[in-house]
């Protein structure tokens, strides 16, 4: 894992992350734009976490922070680099950039059919909680 880096994303990366994610990210979000993810880094520089190896994007994830509580989504591996660690590096660091934020729990966001992420999430020490489902209301039209 030495040659992982793990950085903040910057304006020019974006077009690199949405084509990223057609590849390597499970669904869609209305916010899969590149408009929604300039959005995203112009609000919060840090939130958008990259994972790098050898200059080539293998994985993000966002690791956003409302002065409350801690969300995550957007946890993407490519699939050729999987089971290497890839992910756990990139939660540890949205998990220290939480804590130095004084967050003190964090949420992901996993889609109920992608049971290979639910082993992954299970891993890195996450767990559903069934008492709780998430409502949504789209606020544009895609």
């Amino acid at each position: 894992m030495s040659d992982l880096r793990i950085r903040s994303a910057a304006p020019t990366d974006l077009d690199a992350v949405l084509a990223f994610w057609k590849v390597a990210a499970e669904g869609t979000s209305i916010s899969d734009d590149r408009a929604g993810v300039e959005r995203l880094v112009a609000r919060d520089h840090a939130a958008l976490l990259l994972a790098e190896r050898d200059g080539e994007l293998v994985g993000t994830v966002i690791a956003g922070f409302d002065g409350w509580r801690c969300h995550l989504y957007r946890l993407a591996v490519h699939p050729d680099a999987r089971r290497r660690g890839i992910g756990s590096a990139l939660l540890a660091a949205a998990e220290e950039r939480f804590l130095a934020l004084g967050g003190r729990r964090a949420d992901a966001m996993v889609l109920d059919r992608n049971e290979q992420a639910h082993h992954a999430w299970e891993a890195a020490g996450y767990a559903p909680e069934p008492q709780w489902s998430r409502w949504v209301k789209p606020l544009t039209e895609r």
